[in-house]
């Protein structure tokens, strides 16, 4: 056999293949896989294991792999458009700025609106009796409180107090004695039939539910100028009884209610040293000015002021002992009855009509924004010894605001021009002549 004995003699060729199997392994095997062999021999039989052994020994990295598409709950819902993206949640670097965002940050106070403080009017106008303390006014005519407070009687000698449901007829020991000897004086003396006293301050004073700004210390009073009738008046008389205007205009009195009786009462009040000024309208000043004579030095007490045209207001100066009390100025010296009446005549006028515009072309002006109302009266704002005076004897005060109605009527003439505006009453309006067709 030719072939056999080729490879024995050249044993070397033989040695060869096997050292170059390895390189030509990937061809071996690709040709064998083309041509279908299936015959191995020990050449190509050696060779295979070296593949194996190579391809286990090598490193080959991984594929990719592929992007997974989103997963949707339906084949319909994948036609829907994408919902917007949901934003980002703050943090302690993202301080909220509003009320949504301070609600977010979890904020406990902002679904709790702070509670506001109790008016005065609320702590005050509640309280039924008067402070168990010594007697004294308690800071300023119009912010302040009383200790001690007296109640006027409701019927004396000479006097009768309206307004009962109101619970204003208590004062300081000083005011209560001075208007019960006013009215015993004056009915004595023949000059008034009696008084019909109106407001005076609440039992421990203060803020009022309505009504004054002033009267807060009891030191002040209202005195009707309308006389006392000649019987005891009931509860009911006394709640809706109106009192009269003694107003003929803004700048006259009317002689028909107005008379020397009125001038007589106010000339002894104010001659009373405790008492400091007696507030009118200015036309019933006026009156009083063309009254007076000659002995006028009781006249610089009587001030000038707005409304007080159905009755005249009686202040009394701060009592020994009301440490705390802060008194008035001195009044100007003079009987007052000169440029500063005139100037007050001019306040109180009707004002004129604003004349059209002459051309319409020109839009009228915006009328101008209301100031916005001041903040109403609190404890604090009172002096500090008002806190005293309002827990006095165990009273213990509200802690929730209460709606307080005065159902009172005001005291003020009813359908009276000049409650508002003190100008002249209306002209009477002319009797209609019937026509033919209202006839028929």
């Amino acid at each position: 056999m030719p072939f056999a004995r080729r490879n024995v003699r050249w044993p070397h060729l033989a040695a060869l293949a096997v050292l170059a199997a390895p390189a030509s392994l990937a061809v071996a095997a690709e040709t064998e896989a083309e041509l279908g062999r299936t015959w191995h021999g020990p050449a190509t039989m050696a060779a295979e294991a070296a593949a194996k052994q190579a391809a286990k020994e090598a490193i080959v990295p991984p594929l990719p792999k592929p992007a997974r598409p989103p997963v949707t709950e339906s084949a319909p819902d994948a036609a829907k458009p994408a919902e917007p993206a949901k934003p980002v949640e703050k943090t302690a670097a993202t301080p909220p700025t509003d009320e949504a965002d301070t609600k977010a940050s979890g904020n406990k106070n902002a679904d709790t609106p702070k509670k506001k403080a109790l008016t005065a009017k609320q702590l005050f106008g509640t309280v039924k009796s008067a402070a168990p303390l010594t007697a004294r006014a308690v800071g300023w005519y119009a912010k302040g409180c009383l200790a001690g407070g007296k109640p006027i009687a409701v019927d004396g000698p000479g006097w009768q107090v309206m307004r009962l449901s109101r619970n204003r007829n208590w004062g300081h020991p000083n005011l209560v004695a001075l208007i019960e000897r006013l009215a015993r004086e004056a009915t004595k003396a023949g000059e008034w039939p009696g008084l019909l006293v109106g407001d005076m301050s609440q039992p421990r004073g203060g803020p009022m539910i309505s009504g004054h700004t002033s009267h807060q210390v009891g030191l002040d009073a209202d005195i009707w100028l309308t006389p006392m009738p000649d019987r005891t008046l009931t509860r009911r008389e006394r709640e809706d009884m109106s009192a009269v205007s003694m107003l003929k205009n803004a700048g006259e009195v009317n002689p028909k209610v107005w008379g020397d009786g009125q001038v007589k009462l106010i000339k002894r009040a104010a001659s009373y040293p405790a008492v400091e000024r007696i507030l009118v309208h200015p036309a019933l000043k006026k009156a009083l000015c063309e009254a007076a004579g000659t002995n006028r030095t009781w006249l610089g007490k009587v001030r000038p002021y707005f409304g007080h045209y159905y009755h005249f207001h009686v202040r009394i100066g701060c009592p020994k002992g009301s440490d705390n009390c802060r008194a008035q100025p001195p009044v100007p010296d003079g009987d007052g009855c000169g440029q500063e009446l005139t100037d007050w005549l001019k306040r109180v006028a009707p004002k004129p009509k604003p004349k059209p515009p002459a051309t319409a072309e020109k839009p009228p002006a915006k009328p101008a924004k209301p100031a916005p109302p001041k903040p109403e009266m609190t404890l604090a704002d009172l002096p500090p010894d008002c806190s005293t005076v309002l827990t006095a004897g165990g009273h213990v005060p509200p802690t929730e605001p209460a709606v307080i109605v005065d159902r009172s009527k005001d005291a003020g003439p009813v359908k009276d021009m000049t409650v508002r505006t003190a100008a002249p009453s209306p002209p009477p309006a002319a009797k209609k002549t019937p026509t033919k067709a209202a006839t028929n």
